[in-house]
């Protein structure tokens, strides 16, 4: 018998030893990304098509060479709101599209240079108040955009609305509503949202996605919306051969101000996004194998500068894609390249069953990822660790539905650095933390001084990692003044992960701080 404790081969070596288990996970993941890849493309006014050609890319060639081995690579519902933003601001329609396609190659290059230098660590720069809170946001203008596609309603009422707009036109949205494809698609977010409830754990294994296919397709069938329905009530995609060609545009350069903004903008986030998947994803990992962040923003950004000129969506190591992936026993990268093929597979040979999906059931699909991004618990969540990241979680949401998303995270960041103000961090500290790292008695002590906050951490972490393994660390806090949410839960990631490597880590100095609330990753104020 096969010990479960050693860990999977990479490579070819890997894929002869765990064939059957990788092949079935990318099979079962490949249900679940079909129709949520051209859902996501749908509402990012790309061409559907173009959500499974980066989904194919993502897993048949940057699997190969990918940093992360169990995550999946394909295009993500976190990056509709910048997508669709882009095509809009470049002009709308075809012509938008195609500039849109010029600024992500360009991010796709910003992406590589990200990780040859080394960048990954730039994750923990941003406060994860304001990350969440930006997730929460782009939640909320997903469940916006897809109300009209869920009512069926005529595209052309949705034109120009920004996500605000779109909330207050809900009432209009209902009086012009499509009651037969409107069925469908309520019907098949009772059962997105209904299935994680169900009990019975051979059906629970069934993708909830293809269950809606399932009933949808059978139903539109049913209903004849081929001749009774508008044109939009139905996804086409077209021939994948008609489709690959380089459709990227560069004249979107012209545009300087807007070119540079979502260069920005899709390198930034798309990092941000697939960097936190990889950590999460390292800590669902069976064998506790560490994933190369920086290795892995190459593999990213080579698929994104490839997919671009070919006129796909951007795409990112997708969280529910990969945790489905772990969940269904996946063993190595081999997983996401099986989850790629089987997708082209039935592009080439069962397309037209593609053209058979309402719209309605797609947008349900989405709508669901929007409440698990937004979900009440999560402002529950962060006012358990405290009124002040609640605070900056708010903002980070109000100025991206209000603004953009660039200004939100922005807005977030600046919140953050004057709460911690407000919370004694001296100025000096903004930027830096005097950290002092001694060794002696086969132990290292690493003293930090001041203050330990998101904007300083970067340097704290730099000399963390200079700490070769299996040694006993003890990190002492008690010359800190305030060491924010941010660093408290890096700090404990940097326990879990030296210690998973066979050291130990010590977290002192805290007695004389009082938390700001009862959770464990709540900043800590020194008493005076």
């Amino acid at each position: 018998m096969k010990n479960k404790n050693i860990v999977p081969q990479d490579g070819f070596a890997g894929l002869k030893e765990n064939f059957a288990n990788d092949a079935t996970s990318g099979f079962i993941v490949f249900l679940l990304a079909l129709p949520l890849s051209l859902g996501i493309a749908k509402a990012s006014d790309f061409p559907p098509i173009m959500g499974l050609i980066t989904a194919i890319i993502g897993g048949m060639v940057v699997s190969f060479f990918a940093g992360s081995r169990l995550t999946i690579k394909g295009p993500a519902a976190g990056l509709i709101v910048i997508v669709a933003g882009a095509v809009s601001e470049f002009g709308g329609g075809e012509t938008g599209w195609h500039l849109a396609l010029g600024a992500m190659v360009v991010a796709g290059i910003v992406q590589i240079l990200f990780g040859v230098f080394k960048l990954g660590k730039l994750m923990d720069f941003f406060p994860l108040s304001a990350v969440h809170g930006m997730l929460a946001a782009i939640g909320l203008i997903i469940i916006g955009k897809q109300i009209p596609v869920l009512l069926d309603v005529n595209p052309a009422l949705t034109k120009g609305k920004e996500p605000l707009e779109l909330f207050a036109s809900i009432p209009e949205f209902i009086a012009n509503w499509d009651p037969k494809a409107t069925l469908i698609g309520v019907i098949s977010l009772a059962i997105m949202m209904g299935w994680p409830y169900i009990k019975n754990k051979v059906i629970k294994k069934i993708p909830a996605p293809l269950v809606v296919l399932a009933i949808a397709i059978p139903a539109e069938l049913y209903m004849d919306f081929q001749t009774t329905e508008p044109k939009y009530a139905l996804v086409h995609i077209g021939n994948l051969m008609d489709n690959i060609h380089i459709n990227a545009s560069f004249d979107g350069f012209a545009q300087t101000g807007t070119f540079i903004k979502y260069v920005i903008m899709f390198a930034l986030v798309g990092s941000l996004e697939s960097l936190l998947t990889v950590k999460a994803m390292d800590m669902l990992d069976p064998f506790k194998r560490k994933s190369n962040a920086n290795k892995d923003l190459i593999a990213t950004g080579i698929g994104n500068t490839f997919v671009a000129f070919l006129g796909g969506l951007p795409m990112i190591s997708e969280v529910a894609r990969s945790s489905a992936n772990i969940a269904n026993g996946a063993k190595t990268r081999w997983a996401n390249f099986f989850h790629g093929f089987f997708i082209l597979v039935f592009v080439l040979l069962a397309s037209h069953l593609i053209e058979l999906i309402p719209n309605t059931a797609l947008a349900a699909m989405l709508i669901t990822v929007g409440i698990k991004l937004t979900h009440p618990k999560e402002f529950i969540h962060t006012l358990k660790i405290g009124k002040e990241q609640l605070l900056i979680f708010i903002v980070t949401i109000l100025f991206t539905l209000g603004v953009d998303l660039l200004v939100g995270i922005g807005a977030g960041i600046l919140t953050e650095i004057l709460v911690n103000l407000f919370n004694g961090k001296p100025l000096s500290a903004i930027f830096k933390a005097p950290t002092q790292v001694s060794f002696t008695d086969e132990a290292y002590l690493v003293e930090i001084s001041d203050a330990a906050v998101f904007t300083n951490f970067l340097g704290i972490k730099r000399k963390l990692e200079a700490i070769p393994p299996s040694f006993q660390v003890t990190i002492d806090l008690s010359k800190t003044h305030l060491v924010d949410h941010s660093v408290m839960e890096n700090l404990e990631h940097f326990k879990h992960d030296y210690e998973r490597e066979g050291g130990t880590v010590n977290i002192v100095g805290l007695d004389a701080h009082r938390a700001v609330s009862e959770h464990k990753a709540a900043a800590r104020k020194k008493v005076k």
